[in-house]
């Protein structure tokens, strides 16, 4: 039996492996790239799209066409040819209506006209008619460019094309020279390749499965991050239980011994890991945007696979291979490798715990202090993609010729007894270019289009939809006709206006919760009161510390002038969580030895035994996480590096000085109201102190 149920397992895995594997790259087919169909359902902008559909206009993606002449006045027979071709659009498959005629732009040096195209286009079916559209409307001597929502929407479909090749491949390779460099092994390293591999086609087919039945969405952010987090968590709790198997193997045991023990004494850390991450993520449920509650629940299911994979199939894997795994390198006790470094810290923190943790502390809250400076207020399009994308080149055009919102108006719900007033009133908006009422004919001056007793009123902004200043419009709109009765205030920037306040409104809700959930599981993991509180408040620290990096580093070297609004509450999720797993997997050791040896001598047995282990799973993370920015959005590339950053200023900075310093002043009574190292304390090793060792 000692044989068979290893066999069984890895068989078992196999099988997993071979058949669902494949879904990691199906996950594209049930993905949706939609922004629209992630807004708050309660928000103001999301009436005013239900109102719309009432009219027959909520139910379309714009694509601008814009004409440029370079220089040259756009002459009357340009501007027809534009319009005709405009025209001969009416009809095309996935064109809605007829598209707007040509409009020439005051300088007389651009035109510009509108396209509706139905919502159900995405993806390659996008891609198609917009090429279709390119090719239709080129004029003599104007260069015609396509701006607007769908055109950015083709754009974020192309940036996530290849995912689940080109980011898989580089966070594997990334992890697989890691953990070479590490374990000097061959086969070591392709094991738990291959065991974070099967974690990851087991979670996405089961998200394939659920988004396939519209229980969960997905979209192509969610999709990068599910394959990051499980490649990365799934690897660390690989190095640990790998660490405790070398560890075992070093003092003699046989392989069937080394496994159960390293089983067992990994089982707890490694499942309060995955319930601290599993349940942080799924308290996004509690938020109102739909793209945060999709990331909740497929992100609990990636954890909970790679926790199930580290458990079940790396084990399994380890007896059957025994001391050949770690080939050609020998067992060894874990931090062996790293014995002068990790004495060295240990014995600083011994010495001088006090002035170790104001050093590391007061940096720390100094970083804090730059985080309100991040501006988290959304990213402008032309800083949306890394790289140069032709809508973002397309809107910088028709921005330079027209109204900055032209093509992307805010839209007015009135009743239509008070149309003129109100069309009146938003005229006299700062920030308002023009406004007009929605005719029923379409043509400008003609009599309002009235259903249902209420009409449309659309008004251009002067500037960009998605700037700042744009959303500083709608909210003096809603401000100047909040007195009306029945007046909504809805489109493009009002969308992202109400996308930002739900997103701040989500972090005071979620960011409680989250402490709440993973306060609760080290309580009950640690035994402990006061060692639970003391490790949350430094990870918490550390989240603040690099939200103040971030806001120095994201206009100054980077580039970005703004954060999506979601930005500080996915950082929050995932640097607290997973910095809670590093100090998860060093007081649960601390705790073991602290029984065995006494407070102070526990604290330091567990920061050398650990030190190397926990370093090493830092930095894989850190590395697969840094992975994301091969897809080339704002939104990833700063939680990548909030993530990555974050992480190795916890393991090398947080975990490694702050929390020992800390526990080491405080001695006994970290471990408040439970006395571990007093009440049942093991004959004394006569072993001297890993720190003492000379």
């Amino acid at each position: 039996m000692r044989w068979l149920v290893p066999a069984l397992l890895v068989l078992a895995w196999l099988a997993v492996g071979g058949g669902l594997g494949p879904f990691a790259g199906k996950l594209t087919e049930v993905s949706t790239n939609d922004q629209a169909a992630f807004l708050p359902q309660s928000a103001e902008s999301t009436r005013v799209l239900e109102v719309q559909e009432t009219f027959r206009q909520g139910a379309t993606q714009p694509v601008i066409v814009v004409w440029t002449s370079g220089g040259a006045e756009i002459t009357t027979g340009q501007n027809t040819a534009a319009t005709r071709a405009l025209a001969a659009l009416r009809g095309t498959p996935g064109v809605v209506g007829a598209p707007t005629p040509a409009f020439s732009s005051d300088d007389h040096l651009a035109l510009r006209g509108v396209v509706q195209l139905s919502p159900d286009l995405s993806g390659g079916g996008l891609g198609d008619i917009l090429d279709r559209i390119g090719a239709a409307v080129p004029v003599e001597g104007l260069k015609a460019q396509l701006a607007g929502p769908a055109a950015t929407r083709a754009d974020l479909s192309d940036a996530f094309a290849g995912i689940d090749g080109v980011l898989l491949g580089v966070a594997l390779i990334t992890v697989l020279v890691i953990l070479l460099a590490v374990y000097r092994s061959v086969l070591l390293p392709l094991i738990i390749i291959i065991g974070a591999v099967f974690a990851l086609g087991l979670a996405c087919a089961v998200v394939y499965f659920l988004a396939d039945r519209d229980i969960v969405r997905v979209d192509g952010q969610v999709q990068g991050i599910l394959f990051i987090l499980v490649i990365g968590a799934a690897t660390d709790y690989a190095l640990l239980l790998t660490a405790r198997f070398r560890e075992e193997l070093a003092t003699g045991a046989d392989r069937f011994a080394a496994g159960r023990v390293a089983l067992r004494r990994s089982l707890a850390p490694i499942v309060a890991s995955a319930a601290t991450v599993a349940l942080g993520l799924l308290a996004l449920l509690l938020s109102s945007l739909t793209n945060n509650r999709a990331l909740g629940p497929v992100g609990a299911i990636g954890i909970a696979c790679a926790a199930l994979s580290a458990l079940t199939f790396l084990p399994a894997a380890l007896i059957l291979l025994g001391r050949a795994a770690l080939w050609p390198a020998r067992p060894r006790p874990s931090g062996a490798g790293a014995h002068g470094l990790w004495n060295r810290v240990a014995r600083l923190v011994d010495r001088r715990p006090r002035l170790v943790w104001i050093a590391t502390l007061l940096p720390l809250a100094a970083l804090a202090l730059f985080a309100p400076q991040l501006n988290a207020k959304g990213v402008p399009l032309e800083e949306t993609f890394v790289n140069d994308a032709p809508s973002v080149a397309a809107q910088a055009a028709l921005s330079e010729h027209f109204p900055g919102g032209s093509g992307q108006p805010a839209v007015i719900v009135a009743p239509a007894a008070e149309a003129t007033r109100i069309t009146e009133r938003a005229r006299a908006v700062p920030g308002v270019f023009d406004a007009a009422a929605v005719t029923g004919s379409g043509r400008p001056g003609d009599a309002p289009k009235v259903v249902g007793g209420r009409v449309l009123v659309q008004a251009t902004l002067r500037d960009e939809p998605d700037s700042d200043a744009a959303q500083d419009t709608v909210e003096r709109l809603r401000a100047a006709l909040r007195t009306e009765d029945d007046v909504l205030v809805g489109g493009y920037s009002a969308q992202r206006y109400d996308t930002t306040e739900t997103a701040r409104k989500d972090t005071l809700l979620i960011v409680p919760v989250v402490l709440a959930i993973i306060l609760l599981i080290l309580i009950a993991l640690l035994r402990s009161l006061m060692m639970p509180v003391l490790l949350v408040a430094t990870v918490a620290l550390n989240f603040l510390a690099v939200l103040g990096v971030s806001a120095l580093i994201f206009p100054s070297l980077l580039g970005f002038t703004g954060s999506d609004a979601s930005v500080p509450l996915y950082g929050f999720v995932f640097l607290v969580a997973l910095g809670v797993d590093y100090n998860i997997f060093l007081m649960s050791r601390v705790r073991e030895e602290t029984v065995r040896h006494g407070a102070r001598e526990g604290m330091l047995r567990g920061l050398v035994t650990t030190g190397g282990v926990i370093t090493s799973a830092g930095v894989v993370l850190a590395a697969t996480f840094a992975a994301l920015v091969v897809i080339p959005l704002a939104f990833l590339v700063q939680i990548a590096f909030i993530v990555a950053f974050g992480v190795l200023l916890d393991t090398l900075v947080v975990r490694s000085l702050l929390v020992p310093a800390l526990v080491g002043d405080l001695g006994g009574r970290a471990w408040w109201p439970s006395r571990p190292g007093r009440d049942h304390v093991a004959p004394p090793s006569r072993e001297p102190s890993p720190a003492r060792r000379r």
